[in-house]
């Protein structure tokens, strides 16, 4: 010990005595004794390694400084620098010493930067990920911390892809053609994906391994039940699968239900087992379930919105649904009326082996109302188009309903992404009992053009449409408005134009004003059309001659049908039943002028449809791209003026051209359609969509039957071009209108279309994108539906069936677009090969 002591005396008066020798620019030695520091005036900092202005300054070195040599000041200026990041070595040595000056020199050396990434192993769409990730800018300085952080964020990537036995390699180059700056490689070798082999639950009785394996959503066992479902492990997965299979439990009643241990374990280098040990407790059931502190709403009513009664399976996630989160939820009834601050606290108190006793405590709290209503985001909509859409106002009282509505209202304006309309609640006051709204917005382009060539009706028809969704006619002649139209007004203004050069050609206009006169939900509708079309040529039947004559001859120009009309309705909204409910009065007026027509039961002359028409319509769904919720009911009658009640003529011996001078008829139409998500995820639902179609054109008299506005069911609902008088109805699996049960009225000479139908659809709909750039979803569905010429011919069983699948594409600046596969189940008696495998191409329209 007396020995460990004296080296230690020893080395303490070597030190003390150390000194060093520095070389001044005359070569002559100064000595700096480091146990007697010296005070300098500092005469300047020379920077070696780097161009860098004022570095000595933020190293807080300056010209005439007070300086200790050696002190503290060289140390903190070296710690200065380094805390800038920009450099990878640095020191400080005595230049020379003047007299009482002091002259430093920094040597500095500056880190590399980076040039770029190469990624070795792996593919480009993993590549893009880690940079979405990492989002490293090229220039920036590279550090251990840079290298080490991005070998981190490639293997936990991999690990989300079910990679674990990775080897990730990071190495640092030069950049041959730029100088201090680097190249990093990273090499990735990912060997197999580690997948499950087997999941092995112990421990449970009263609840099966297949409901317990399925509860974990992400996790799943390779086997054939789970063939089309991914096997991988991945960690994150797992662990959050243990919860959701502890909360299948609770579902059940299960209250106690817990995972006491569990292990991964590798089997294989590309399979592991899982293996879960749970204990399950007992079965609760509720008992007595009261409530506490409610004066507003009496007991029986709160029991009653709460839906549980004594005896019911005890159920964790249903009693906070009821409580708080469901649409019709307890809550909302004091949150719809102004108890924006009230709270419900449920207490459970367990009553022997099996029960428990439920005690809500309620605090309701006073009444608030909305101090400020804020809109942000609108950069093309003007405000007052919002607002008006809008169910909240200042100084009313605060509802929780009427914020879901309005954000509803806000998305079936098309104008803004309704992924991202997310009301929410600034400047909450308890004590003034107030607080703002808020609607932030992100605004979609949702104009339409159509550019498109198709096949209809034996021609190709060359088709250009417009659609400006937000159109203001107010600021027509305000060029700064202009975008490239004047817009912001919610008005729709469309453009449309079909040809087949001189042998069809049609035009259409329509404008619609959402908000007529600006005060009230009064809308006004105005169109005008008009077409040209051309028979065919009956050379055009012989297929040898079809095929060999030039196109031109396919046309009888002596066979011709003009169309043109125009229709001006007013929709209003009305509040009841339900304020659901919209009411929409037309009267249009379309004249035919045929000449030599054999296509339909009149074939010379002129025919005059003057027809008024109502729409009631209900409609409660939540987005008008992809539907997860709500429904939508539509009937509407259409009818002509019974101009053969008020004549004493026969027309059965009239002509056909005095006949049908004015066409007179009565058509009733029904559609309901119902949207149900299936899954509790509001960002990917799976969806159930039902929906039932009915179709009915009556006449007054029977020999006055309307040669006009039939029905055509079959196929994909579109005919190409625009014809009037005929009204197309898909029904996939089966070609274009051949299931009209008279034929095809097109070739067919004296054909009628048919004068009823019915149609029942049901899809399962699941979302691929639903973003803002894109709405894209997939779509299985099964149909059944027919027509009928007589109303006495109507079998409401005899239906044509098909099956299929589809997709959906929703682009802001085209519409919908989509194609279908589709198989026809029955045969179509005189139609052979009209059912069977069908494709379908949708444009701008849903079945």
């Amino acid at each position: 010990m007396t020995g460990k002591i004296t080296l230690l005396l020893i080395f303490i008066l070597c030190v003390c005595g150390a000194k060093a020798q520095v070389a001044d620019t005359t070569g002559q030695q100064v000595d700096i004794y480091y146990s007697t520091p010296k005070t300098y005036e500092l005469g300047g900092v020379k920077v070696v390694g780097g161009d860098y202005d004022g570095l000595a300054s933020i190293a807080g070195l300056t010209d005439g400084m007070s300086i200790q040599v050696p002190g503290e000041a060289i140390t903190k200026a070296i710690k200065r620098l380094y805390d800038q990041n920009l450099f990878s070595n640095i020191s400080i040595a005595v230049d020379r010493i003047e007299g009482d000056k002091i002259y430093l020199i920094m040597y500095v050396q500056e880190r590399h930067k980076l040039s770029r990434i190469n990624y070795i192993g792996l593919k480009k769409s993993e590549e893009n990920k880690i940079k979405e990730k990492m989002n490293l800018s090229l220039g920036s300085q590279v550090t251990d911390f840079m290298k080490s952080n991005l070998k981190i964020q490639v293997e936990k990537y991999l690990k989300e892809k079910g990679y674990y036995n990775t080897n990730i390699k990071i190495i640092e180059r030069d950049d041959p053609k730029e100088k201090n700056y680097v190249v990093l490689d990273v090499i990735v070798e990912k060997h197999n994906k580690i997948k499950i082999d087997e999941i092995i639950i112990n421990g449970n009785k009263q609840m099966k391994d297949g409901r317990l394996k399925a509860a974990m959503k992400k996790t799943k066992e390779k086997s054939f039940i789970n063939f089309f479902k991914s096997a991988k492990y991945i960690e994150k997965n797992y662990d959050e699968d243990k919860y959701n299979l502890v909360d299948k439990y609770n579902e059940k009643g299960f209250r106690d239900a817990v995972i006491i241990s569990d292990s991964v374990v590798q089997v294989s280098p590309k399979r592991v087992k899982i293996y879960i040990d749970v204990q399950e407790g007992n079965k609760y059931y509720f008992n007595n379930i009261s409530w506490v502190g409610n004066t507003i709403y009496d007991s029986e009513t709160l029991s009653r919105l709460l839906n549980i009664k004594k005896g019911d399976v005890y159920n964790s996630k249903y009693l906070n649904e009821r409580i708080s989160s469901d649409e019709d939820a307890v809550s909302n009834i004091y949150q719809n009326n102004g108890y924006l601050f009230s709270r419900l606290m449920p207490i459970e108190t367990i009553v022997g082996e099996d029960s428990i006793n439920l005690e809500v405590r309620v605090s309701e709290g006073s009444q608030a109302t909305i101090n400020k209503v804020l809109i942000r985001g609108n950069n093309r909509t003007h405000e007052h188009v919002i607002r008006r859409e809008l169910y909240v106002y200042p100084g009313e009282l605060f509802s929780r309903e009427d914020i879901i509505r309005s954000a509803r209202e806000l998305a079936n304006m098309g104008h803004f992404d309704p992924e991202q309309i997310k009301p929410d609640l600034l400047n909450v006051n308890q004590e003034a009992g107030t607080a703002d709204v808020v609607f932030d917005l992100v605004e979609k382009a949702n104009d339409k053009i159509e550019l498109s060539g198709g096949w209809g009706a034996g021609m190709i028809i060359g088709s250009l449409g417009l659609t400006f969704t937000n159109f203001s006619i107010r600021n027509i002649f305000n060029w700064d408005t202009y975008r490239p139209l004047p817009q912001g007004d919610g008005q729709t203004f469309s453009l449309k134009a079909q040809t087949n050069g001189k042998y069809y050609t049609s035009f259409s206009l329509s404008f619609r004003e959402p908000w007529l006169g600006g005060k009230k939900p009064n809308s006004l509708s105005v169109s005008l059309y008009f077409s040209r079309q051309t028979g065919f040529s009956s050379s055009y039947r012989n297929s040898y001659y079809a095929q060999s004559a030039n196109a031109s001859q396919y046309y009888d120009t002596r066979q011709l049908m003009l169309t043109y009309g125009f229709s001006v309705g007013l929709g209003r909204r009305v509040k009841w039943p339900d304020d659901w409910f919209t009411m929409y009065n037309e009267i249009s007026f379309q004249r035919y002028q045929l000449k030599n027509w054999p296509y339909y039961l009149i074939q010379n002359g002129n025919s005059n449809n003057l027809s008024i028409a109502t729409v009631i319509k209900r409609s409660s769904i939540d987005n008008p791209l992809f539907t997860k919720r709500g429904s939508e009911f539509t009937f509407s009658l259409t009818l002509t003026p019974p101009y053969s009640l008020f004549s004493n003529r026969h027309f059965e011996a009239e002509k056909d051209e005095v006949r049908y001078r004015w066409i007179e008829y009565h058509k009733w139409k029904f559609s309901g359609k119902i949207f149900t998500p299936l899954t509790h995820s509001e960002k990917r639902p799976l969806v159930l969509y039902a929906s039932a179609q009915y179709g009915y054109l009556g006449y007054y008299d029977k020999n006055r039957k309307s040669p006009f506005e039939g029905f055509e069911m079959g196929g994909d609902g579109m005919s190409g071009y625009s014809l009037y008088g005929r009204e197309y109805v898909g029904l996939r699996g089966y070609e274009n209108g051949s299931l009209t049960n008279a034929g095809s009225s097109f070739m067919a000479p004296q054909g009628s279309d048919a004068s009823m139908y019915s149609k029942f659809t049901l899809e399962l709909r699941y979302p691929i994108s639903l973003a803002q750039s894109a709405t894209i979803y997939a779509l299985g569905f099964m149909e059944a539906g027919n027509s009928w010429y007589e109303l006495k011919d109507f079998e409401p069983f005899n239906l044509y069936r098909s099956a299929g699948v589809g997709l959906r594409v929703f682009l802001p600046m085209f519409g919908l677009l989509g194609i279908d596969w589709g198989y026809g189940f029955d045969d179509v008696p005189g139609r052979s090969g009209a059912g069977g495998s069908q494709f379908h191409f949708v444009l701008g329209q849903e079945f």
